[in-house]
């Protein structure tokens, strides 16, 4: 690994593995301790994360050169996003996958209950969309890291209440969160570094709205403006 502009650098499926790894632990971890772990401090530890997250978005938008071209990305992308209703489709596929792993593991209540309450969690959010970006665009893996540990902290607290099918959901998200790192690296050839700053400046405001939703401070639909992600691609073109 290398450091570049003080951030840790990986390569491509770094940020993924990591956060895989860190399902598993804190799954096993869950089992074995149980629902031992205080109510009072299983929020307390998930709202430092959220801070974090929050912090993590800050420091991600403040790179912006233009912040006219992330308000033009925003503003399109969320238009987009309300009129295709993505986080309802969210939902739906959630609900889908549900439905899929219920028949799956039937007869294995405890499992599939695990796994299902967990993937939707960990796979279904912008959150695992914009770390395997930045992990295959930029290399590093700032935010996966900081998914990873509010991934892991969930993880110990669902596997104490709903028992070891939780560690499974690592599955779908090394899958999910290595194919987008891989197209990502893969499509860095056609992006100038300028497309690349805006569309991680952009990312920190999706970033923010996520941590104000883990603070219960906010309900966002942060999967409606997703779109702005690609349509920043374009719109720093007109910039240039």
């Amino acid at each position: 690994m290398k450091q570049k502009n003080g951030d840790i650098e990986g390569k491509d499926m770094l940020g993924t593995v990591i956060n895989a790894l860190a399902i598993i632990i804190g799954g096993i971890i869950g089992k074995l301790i149980g629902a031992v772990i205080p109510e009072s401090m299983q929020k307390t530890i998930l709202n430092g994360i959220g801070l974090i997250v929050v912090l993590l978005g800050i420091e991600m938008s403040l790179g912006t050169s233009n912040i006219l071209i992330v308000l033009l990305s925003l503003v399109i992308g969320i238009v987009i996003g309300e009129l295709l209703q993505i986080d309802c489709a969210f939902e739906r596929v959630g609900k889908k996958l549900e439905e899929v792993v219920l028949r799956v593991f039937r007869g294995s209540g405890e499992i599939a209950k695990g796994f299902v309450t967990a993937s939707l969690l960990f796979v279904i959010g912008p959150m695992a969309v914009m770390g395997a970006l930045e992990n295959g665009l930029l290399g590093s893996y700032n935010i996966l890291a900081v998914k990873s540990s509010l991934d892991g902290v969930t993880s110990i607290i669902f596997a104490a209440s709903l028992g070891i099918g939780v560690i499974f959901s690592a599955i779908p998200v090394f899958i999910y969160q290595g194919a987008i790192s891989i197209f990502a690296s893969w499509a860095e050839r056609f992006l100038n570094d300028l497309v690349v700053l805006e569309m991680t400046a952009l990312g920190g405001i999706l970033i923010i709205a996520i941590g104000l939703n883990i603070l219960n401070l906010a309900k966002i639909k942060v999967a409606n403006m997703l779109p702005g992600l690609l349509v920043i691609t374009i719109v720093t073109y007109f910039f240039l």
